[in-house]
């Protein structure tokens, strides 16, 4: 193995690799998909050593938080495309959807216990990490886990950034040792691996596969299952098909102009990956060969000198350039805060001390207005724009990245507290957007509060927490044509008052 693959790889627990058992495991629960995967490589190659059968699964259980209609339908896509993908391989895949609430409590121990060694994904955020840790306790078996989220391995570094300079200026220093090391974009081809004769006793009956309606999008087939059935399921499909046709559409008819019209929601022109990238449908390193490909590069082009600059490192086009710097910089950067701060990234305290000193200082400041959670998610404030963001996001389960900073920042204004201003924005975007519940959401959450930014000049309400009014929005971006699509007039008068439940 060579470093720049080694610092993927962390071993959960100190149990010995059975290498006289059954199989080698992969659970699948961050980085669904078959393709540009370091942990379906890294299980391929346990296997192909061993000289064991490769069994994946996936399952998807009802009661993780937010559970709805809209979440678990964009999961079951890649379920249905993973199926397929395996289908022609020498890997088992089994996908299993929890009918019921602890129906499939003891499916991992069960796999596992005829296992030579369990890979699962890494993934530095939600619920993942402490579930994946309660694993490694519980399971007799090595586990490992494996990071395939990002050009960067997240551990490439133990020091949390506080900037997006400062970071990017690491990743220009250290990032040319990576761009030579990719996940295999078909980790199975060419493995000589054995078939897998059969499931342990029991599995399927217990435990029985996915349906076929319900992974072929079944309505009635979904609303079978235990979840929130109040957040529909949005019109963007989930899924490694749908993936790689959003893919293709920005890289061809987007990128080029993506440094001039990103920010302007009238001209819709960003790349509306991060739900695939938030499930594992996509890959980053993927899409950067997308990007690159089209831009005819090569490691050569790479600046001589870490500076931190936002254009000219890459050699690209300008439309490349500020793509990179999202899907590098910015996006990486997120997963940073979550793997070195794993105690508090999603925590108020985690703020910069002087965001906390400011927004305390002015928590007491009069409010125009204070509206309850529940007239937030349901766009009933008095601020068209705003608004329509809202709606953005309900009806479609993605809204648009500018309109996040105001949305964040409005919502900030009009909270009793800082406090309640955060347990709303992660309320709602992590119930209703796709791509919530995820390091890049929760950056978003606290950039509103101060993370990443710099003090500015003192206002009532956010004191020196940088503010947005829609007023200025609407001067510097066009909004016009995205108000009248997405319905945003004003409600009647906001409630005064906050009906947050603690």
């Amino acid at each position: 193995m060579d470093p720049a693959y080694d610092a993927r790889v962390r071993g959960v627990n100190d149990r010995p690799v059975r290498s006289d058992r059954g199989y080698v495991l992969y659970w699948m629960i961050a980085t669904r998909r078959a393709a540009f995967n370091y942990a379906l490589d890294r299980a391929a190659g346990w296997a192909e050593r061993l000289g064991r059968p490769l069994l994946v699964l996936e399952a998807l259980r009802t009661d993780y938080p937010w559970a709805s209609d809209r979440l678990h339908r964009f999961v079951i896509d890649g379920m249905r495309d993973n199926a397929a993908d395996f289908a022609s391989g020498p890997a088992c895949y089994y996908p299993y959807v929890e009918p019921a609430i602890g129906a499939g409590k003891g499916l991992l121990a069960h796999l596992a216990a005829n296992a030579c060694i369990v890979i699962t994904d890494d993934f530095p955020c939600f619920f993942l990490p402490n579930m994946v840790a309660s694993a490694g306790r519980t399971l007799g078996v090595r586990l490992e886990a494996i990071d395939s989220n990002g050009l960067l391995p997240v551990r490439t570094t133990t020091h949390t950034f506080t900037a997006a300079a400062h970071f990017r200026r690491f990743v220009q220093h250290e990032l040319r040792a990576h761009l030579t090391r990719h996940p295999h974009e078909r980790p199975l081809e060419g493995r000589r691996l054995a078939p897998l004769a059969g499931l342990p006793a029991g599995t399927e009956t217990r435990w029985p596969r996915a349906d076929r309606r319900l992974l072929d999008g079944d309505p009635a087939s979904l609303a079978s299952l235990p979840i929130d059935h109040r957040v529909p399921v949005a019109p963007t499909r989930g899924g490694r098909t749908a993936a790689l046709a959003a893919l293709h559409h920005f890289v061809s008819t987007r990128l080029e102009g993506y440094h001039e019209s990103r920010n302007q929601p009238d001209a819709d022109a960003t790349s509306r990956l991060s739900p695939y990238l938030h499930f594992g449908h996509v890959s980053p390193h993927e899409i950067f060969k997308a990007v690159m490909r089209r831009e005819q590069w090569s490691t050569s082009r790479l600046g001589r000198q870490a500076t931190g600059a936002r254009e000219g490192w890459w050699g690209v086009s300008r439309g490349a350039e500020s793509y990179l710097d999202q899907l590098v910089v910015w996006r990486e950067l997120a997963f940073n805060m979550c793997a070195t701060r794993p105690d508090d990234y999603d925590r108020f305290e985690s703020l910069p001390e002087w965001a906390r000193r400011t927004l305390a200082a002015h928590a007491r400041d009069k409010r125009p207005h204070v509206y309850t959670l529940a007239q937030f998610e349901d766009a009933e404030t008095h601020d068209a724009l705003w608004n329509a963001a809202q709606r953005q996001m309900r009806e479609e389960g993605w809204f648009h990245n500018y309109l996040r900073m105001l949305w964040g920042k409005k919502i900030l204004e009009w909270s009793a507290t800082p406090h309640d201003a955060l347990y709303v924005m992660r309320s709602i975007m992590d119930r209703w957007s796709l791509d919530g519940r995820n390091p890049n959401s929760y950056a978003g959450y606290f950039w509103t509060l101060g993370r990443y930014d710099r003090p500015w000049p003192e206002r009532p309400i956010y004191g020196t927490v940088r503010s947005m009014s829609s007023e200025s929005t609407k001067r510097k971006v066009a909004v016009r044509r995205y108000v009248v699509r997405y319905g945003g007039e004003p409600a009647g008068g906001p409630a005064q008052g906050t009906l947050l439940p603690r």
